[in-house]
């Protein structure tokens, strides 16, 4: 018998996750290593963890998520959503839980590009009067 899974993909900034859940006991692993030890702050772990919290699917599902590009909390981000959607394809109906906590919406802000004359995207170089 196939194992069934189901597939998310998330993108946040320049990261991008790629998200298989199926059916098992809550094991997560993060590009072959533990979630725990891929993702230090607890803070930023209780984030990637907020939609199945909220759909109340702990140790139902085991995570296996391919991540690459960006940092920690791009990648968390990217993360989140893969796991929303596959979420979704379990389950369309736990939309309305994950919808009012703003968990389907990708996040669209991105490094806004570098200007000529300036330092950075908006910063000047320093006035001189003299």
């Amino acid at each position: 018998m196939a194992k069934v899974q189901y597939l998310g993909t998330g993108r946040r900034k320049k990261s991008v996750a790629r998200v298989i859940l199926t059916k098992g006991t809550g094991k997560f692993l993060v590009n072959g290593r533990e979630f725990e030890e891929y993702i230090p702050s607890a803070a930023v772990r209780l984030d990637v963890m907020q939609p199945i919290v909220l759909t109340e699917n702990e140790g139902k599902f085991d995570i296996s998520v391919n991540v690459f590009g960006g940092g920690t909390t791009g990648q968390a981000g990217a993360i989140r959503l893969g796991i929303t959607r596959a979420l979704l394809e379990v389950n369309p109906e736990l939309r309305e839980t994950l919808k009012p906590a703003g968990l389907i919406t990708r996040d669209p802000r991105v490094k806004e590009r570098k200007k000529y004359g300036l330092k950075k995207a908006r910063r000047a170089p320093q006035f001189s009067k003299r």
